[in-house]
């Protein structure tokens, strides 16, 4: 329990600080997601379930559902999935590009 515990505690750190690292809204976002659940998962733990529900219907729910309004209202999220979709497409043209290279010699 109390290394379930610690493990848990370990990526609610990790979230933190990848949410305020993340350059993009769509994954702080989802990033934000992950940091409640986990929380709701602790609070479970501690035997807490009235905290537990409430954390992951109003952090993990609502407050996401209302980020996503937000973005999707002020076009941000067309942009980033665009720019997501643009860095994998580039991603994998180098890559058939070095494939093809390695397949000539």
């Amino acid at each position: 329990m109390q290394g379930l515990m610690a493990v848990l505690l370990l990526l609610l750190v990790i979230c933190a600080v990848a949410v305020s690292a993340t350059r993009k809204l769509l994954p702080a976002v989802i990033i934000f997601m992950s940091y409640s659940m986990i929380m709701s998962i602790v609070w479970l733990l501690l035997r807490a379930p009235d905290l537990a529900i409430t954390e992951a219907a109003v952090g993990a729910g609502i407050t996401s559902v209302l980020f996503f309004i937000t973005m999707r209202r002020l076009g941000l999220l067309k942009k980033n999935l665009q720019e997501d979709e643009a860095e994998v497409q580039e991603h994998f043209a180098g890559r058939s590009g070095k494939l093809e290279e390695e397949s000539d010699e």
